[in-house]
């Protein structure tokens, strides 16, 4: 916080004009005077003298005006302020999430970007929704980005053939938004396969998303064709759960979350390996950017006093110097 110089009267300082003209003007009544008062001893020997009062009481008078003008330190900073955007990411944690198309997996991958994603929006709230054949909040809409980022890091798939029930966790994601008064809100919807789970038809919550001006954000995930997944399995022989990587097709309802984004004013991306979403969630993080406002703020500290005592004691200078002999009035 460095401080700036400036002046509250400033018109003052248009009398520093004069300065020149009255020096200009002590000497050239000196030179027509000489012949009426001749100063030659002193010319040899101290000349200085006869304009050392002269020249206090114009620095005092320069001084003052100065003083007048009023001049003043300003000690400024600034306050950055922003309105955030509320959002609530649903991420699919069902068993297909596992899939090893993405190295190590498809959700190590997710929760990686998604990670990333949070730690850069300082500004804004943020929760978290997870879902395989039903959702749950995870987190509400938070600013405390250190228990997000745990809370990511910790999820596991669920290696239970349950289902992927991608209406309740709209449904779910737009319920934690209904009563936020940001005036941006939406929901990025992270998800591998196809609608087959819960009770609540994904279209009829997009519209419900709609009704709440709700942005809808749907991301596809995985690769086309086939993928090893994960899956648990009881043994037969020693009823221990056993788990085992299975050859399966690769499904992404690639229409149904097109609908979902078009009906709420978001947008449909297709990642078919980790840099593609990395690029997604860029890309989200881009265009979903409120603008930044900056106050200024400016404490001033008056300055004036220097000059006015400076002025004082150049006007007393010559009269504490005459008894020593060190002035001489012209």
């Amino acid at each position: 916080m460095n401080p700036a110089p400036s002046f509250a009267d400033p018109f003052w300082l248009l009398l520093l004009a004069a300065v020149p003209g009255l020096a200009f003007w002590h000497h050239r009544r000196g030179q027509l005077g000489a012949l009426a008062a001749s100063r030659l001893p002193l010319a040899t020997g101290g000349a200085w003298r006869l304009h050392l009062p002269f020249y206090c009481r114009l620095l005092a008078f320069a001084a003052a005006v100065v003083a007048l003008a009023r001049p003043q330190l300003g000690y400024s900073w600034e306050e950055s302020t922003t309105e955030g955007i509320d959002i609530q990411i649903a991420l699919d944690v069902s068993g297909s999430m596992a899939a090893k198309d993405f190295a190590p997996s498809r959700l190590e991958v997710a929760k990686r970007i998604v990670r990333e994603f949070v730690s850069r929006r300082t500004g804004d709230r943020i929760g978290l929704t997870t879902f395989s054949g039903a959702a749950l909040t995870r987190a509400p809409l938070t600013t405390d980005r250190r228990m997000l980022d745990e809370l990511v890091a910790a999820l596991e798939p669920t290696l239970t053939p349950d289902g992927t029930a991608i209406g309740l966790a709209l449904a779910n994601a737009a319920a934690r938004l209904k009563s936020s008064a940001a005036k941006s809100k939406l929901i990025v919807l992270v998800t591998d396969g196809v609608n087959n789970a819960g009770e609540i038809d994904p279209l009829s919550a997009a519209a419900v998303a709609e009704g709440l001006s709700l942005r809808v954000y749907t991301v596809g995930v995985g690769s086309e064709g086939q993928a090893l997944v994960p899956v648990q399995r009881r043994n037969p022989f020693t009823g221990r759960l056993e788990t085992r990587d299975v050859t399966m097709r690769v499904e992404v309802d690639e229409e149904l979350l097109r609908r979902i984004a078009e009906r709420t004013g978001g947008r449909f991306y297709r990642a078919t390996d980790g840099d593609a979403l990395t690029r997604v969630f860029a890309e989200i993080d881009r265009l979903e950017r409120t603008p930044l406002q900056v106050k200024r703020y400016v404490r001033y500290e008056e300055s004036f006093q220097p000059f006015a005592g400076a002025a004082l004691a150049l006007t007393l200078l010559p009269l504490l110097l005459a008894p020593l002999g060190l002035t001489v009035e012209p």
